[in-house]
């Protein structure tokens, strides 16, 4: 599998998304995760526990939401940026 793009826009979602990232990466895909406009709702311990899976799968993350980037350790990227991303992705999955 080539490149994938995780799409998250919707705050009930985010788990999910990070959720199919990380089974993206188990079919040895590129991931490329985007949370796009919103802070991450729900930062517990579960989510904490598979983003760091994530890191060490070498999933990509990005954020345009600088809390985001500040708090949890997305690289930021731009609408503009992530636009470019998604059209080099092979598969994008909205969230």
């Amino acid at each position: 599998m080539g490149k994938v793009a995780v799409l998250i826009n919707d705050t009930e979602q985010q788990y999910e998304g990070l959720r199919s990232s990380l089974g993206m990466l188990l079919y040895n895909a590129e991931v490329q995760m985007f949370v796009i406009n919103k802070e991450i709702d729900n930062m517990d311990e579960a989510y904490r526990d598979n983003m760091e899976f994530l890191d060490e799968m070498e999933g990509e993350r990005y954020s345009n939401n600088t809390a985001n980037v500040a708090k949890y350790g997305f690289k930021y990227a731009s609408v503009e940026e992530m636009g470019e991303m998604l059209r080099q992705a092979d598969l994008v999955i909205p969230f």
